[in-house]
This record gives structure tokens, C-alpha cells and sequence, in this order.
């Protein structure tokens, strides 16, 4: 049983509580049936397909555009999507992959879409008929946003976008893909725009399929002549870096949540693995080495809890920017997971590395949080850049 003592922190309020319960219950429900599932290539794909309309029939994705059901009723709340993301991780990987990424795919059009914008594509996506993508990394621009090299160009009553992305989650199974491309109207970050493309637009093609050691659907987009009219382009010419920063702000705490939930797991299933081994002619749990392990994985879990709610709080209470707060949530989150992973898979012994053990299986999943919506190193650059500017002022 993963602990609950979090919930009753003064950063979660009883709504969220109410929510844990109501995504832990159909999770428990619902998830087991993944358990040794083929989730390689198009297994994957067919899953996350699954899941999507699963978890829209269920209601659960309206948390992930921010309305009770997807359409205009409110801002995206950073805790409930923490919540769902924390919760879900613990019980499957893909199943946290699918809510996240219609979170994240739909996120600039919560945040920054017009009244129509938002009626046209939110509901689709809070039922669950329609998944989206979050189309920014370049091939030479994964962390460096500024350095994105795809491009739009005015054409009539249009845009046309011409270039290619990569690393693009659920690319080949979204509908609906916010992309972003260089308009020119300064240099570096601020010569950046974004577009809603619909995947059958002409000229838009999925060019390549990516394997992942913890397979989900992602892959590489060429754009060929696309054309979006005006009324697809979110925020103004000039507004895409804004954008960008803003969602992923939002999002990256759930990051750390979504690498909670793989250590919650890593913690429940290693305490039930030394309770019940026997070695030396007594339980795994009684040697020192291994109550050590323990220790470092639970301290390890509340200091991860307590940054993650507290950068979705502020976020939720004062309405600022959290760039400090959420890269060291995620930092902390995903380092962290991956240790407690690690001495999971050393208590587990050869189990830990059995193919499809659920240890196996953790150690996969947390490696690319480690990398993606801003890798560890870049985090450790946008916290020591916020310290020196607090320092100046």
C-alpha cells in the first residue's frame, strides 16, 4: 500500500484528496490488465489508444485541460495534474505516458488558446477522441529552444510551415499536434511562433518511428509545404518561446511526479520483497545493508514530495512564474527515483533483472525523465541562473 500521509500536507486541499482516491480507484480497476502486455512498437501504440479512450469515457483527462469537461471552465490546476500523474505512474507507466501527454499536447491551447481555439479542440481531447502531441524538439534543438530551425512563412490568407521534429510523443497516434516554428520576428527565442496542425493536413507526414527502452509511441514529423490558416496560430507572431516555457513551467513539476509514483512503486514492492526473502536464515529486512536502502529510498520520497507540491502550490495559489521551483522539483524527482529504482533492483538480486520484472520494468521508464522536457543538466542551469539574478537584486 503506497503512502498516503502526503495528502494531508497544508499544500493539497481535500479536492485533491478526492481526486487520489477517484484515480487510484479506477487505476486499481482498470491498469492490472497491463501487467505483461506487449508494449513494444505498435503494441505500445495500441495501448496508449486504449488508455486515451479509457481514461476520456472515465473522465479523468478533463483534470489534464483543466475543466470539468474540457471545455472553458477554468485554469489548468498544477496539483491535480501532479496528483493524476503521481498516482497513475505507480500503477502503470503508459497509462501516466497517455494522461500526460494529452495534458502537455493540449496545454498551450488551455493556456493560451482563444475562447474558439479551446471550444474546438478541448472537449475532443478531454473525451478522450482526440490525442495530442507537443511538437517543439528539433534534431539540433532539444534543449535549446532558441536554436529551433523549422519555419512558417506567411502565404496569403495562411501559414506555411516547412521542416522536421523529433522526439515527438505520441507522433503516427495524435490528431492534434502543437507545433512550433521560427517566424522570424526577432532572433533566437523571440523569432518563434506556435501552430495547430491537424495530422491529416497535406504535407505533414510522420517520417520516422522511434524503439525506446521503455517503448512508447514517439517519433520524427516532416513538414512539407503545410499550410494553417491565421486563426491556428496560437498567441501572436513572436509569442512561441512564451508559450513553450509557460506550458512546460506547468508541466515539469508533474515530471517529478510522474517519477514519484515509479519510486512509491520501487519503495512498496522492494519493502515486500525484504519482508518475505529469506537470507542468511532470516528476512531480507532484517540486515542493516538493507533497512539502509530503505531508509535512503523513503527520505528520498518525501523530499521529492515536498518540492513537487510545493512548486505545483505556488503555481495554483499565486499565479507565478515557478521556473526555480519546477526544475527543482523535476531535478530532485527524477535523480532521485532513479537511485531509489536502483536499490530495488539490488534488493530484488537477479529478479531485479529478470525481463518484465516489475523492477526491470521501473528502471526502464524512469531513465528518459532524466532526459526530457529539459534534461538534468539544463535544470541545474535554469536554478543556478534564477539564484544569481535573486542574488542582484
Amino acid at each position: 500500500m503506497a503512502d498516503r500521509t502526503f495528502l494531508s500536507w497544508p499544500f493539497l486541499e481535500p479536492q485533491h484528496r478526492d481526486l487520489y482516491d477517484r484515480v487510484d480507484a479506477w487505476a486499481g480497476a482498470s491498469l492490472a490488465a497491463l501487467d505483461g502486455a506487449d508494449e513494444s512498437g505498435a503494441g505500445a501504440a495500441g495501448i496508449v489508444r486504449r488508455l486515451v479512450a479509457a481514461m476520456g469515457q472515465a473522465g479523468l483527462l478533463a483534470t489534464a485541460v483543466g475543466g470539468r469537461d474540457g471545455a472553458l471552465h477554468g485554469p489548468l490546476d498544477a496539483r491535480s495534474l501532479c496528483i493524476c500523474r503521481e498516482v497513475l505512474a505507480r500503477h502503470a507507466g503508459l497509462a501516466d505516458f497517455s494522461f500526460a501527454m494529452q495534458g502537455l499536447g493540449s496545454g498551450p491551447i488551455s493556456l493560451f488558446g482563444t475562447d474558439e481555439q479551446k471550444a474546438r479542440w478541448l472537449p475532443g481531447v478531454a473525451q478522450g477522441n482526440v490525442i495530442s502531441a507537443f511538437a517543439l524538439s528539433e534534431a539540433e534543438a532539444g534543449s535549446d529552444v532558441s536554436a529551433l530551425a523549422m519555419r512558417a512563412k506567411p502565404d496569403g490568407a495562411q501559414w506555411r510551415l516547412d521542416g522536421a521534429k523529433t522526439w515527438i510523443s505520441n507522433a503516427g497516434i495524435a490528431k492534434l499536434y502543437v507545433v512550433f516554428a521560427r517566424t522570424g520576428e526577432d532572433p533566437g527565442a523571440k523569432g518563434l511562433s506556435a501552430f495547430i496542425v491537424e495530422a491529416d493536413t497535406p504535407g505533414f507526414s510522420v517520417s520516422k518511428v522511434i524503439d525506446l527502452i521503455a517503448p512508447h509511441p514517439i517519433g520524427a514529423l516532416a513538414f512539407d509545404g503545410v499550410k494553417v490558416s491565421r486563426a491556428d496560430m496560437l498567441g501572436a507572431p513572436g509569442d512561441g518561446f512564451r508559450i513553450a516555457m509557460a506550458t512546460l513551467d506547468v508541466f515539469r513539476p508533474t515530471v517529478g511526479a510522474a517519477a514519484l509514483g515509479f519510486a512509491r512503486r520501487a519503495l512498496d514492492e522492494a519493502v515486500r520483497h525484504a519482508r518475505t526473502r529469506k537470507l542468511f536464515g532470516q528476512p531480507l529486512s532484517d540486515l542493516q545493508l538493507t533497512r539502509a536502502k530503505l531508509a535512503d529510498m523513503a527520505l528520498a520520497i518525501d523530499a521529492a514530495a515536498l518540492l513537487i507540491y510545493r512548486a505545483a502550490w505556488t503555481k495554483d495559489v499565486t499565479g507565478a512564474r515557478i521556473s526555480r521551483e519546477s526544475s527543482m522539483a523535476k531535478l530532485f524527482a527524477t535523480e532521485e527515483a532513479q537511485k531509489a529504482i536502483d536499490s530495488a533492483v539490488q534488493i530484488f538480486g537477479g529478479l531485479g533483472v529478470t525481463r518484465g520484472h516489475i523492477a526491470e520494468r521501473l528502471y526502464r521508464e524512469i531513465r528518459a525523465l532524466r532526459i526530457y522536457e529539459g534534461a538534468s543538466e539544463v535544470q541545474k542551469m535554469i536554478i543556478a541562473t534564477r539564484v544569481l539574478a535573486d542574488a542582484q537584486t
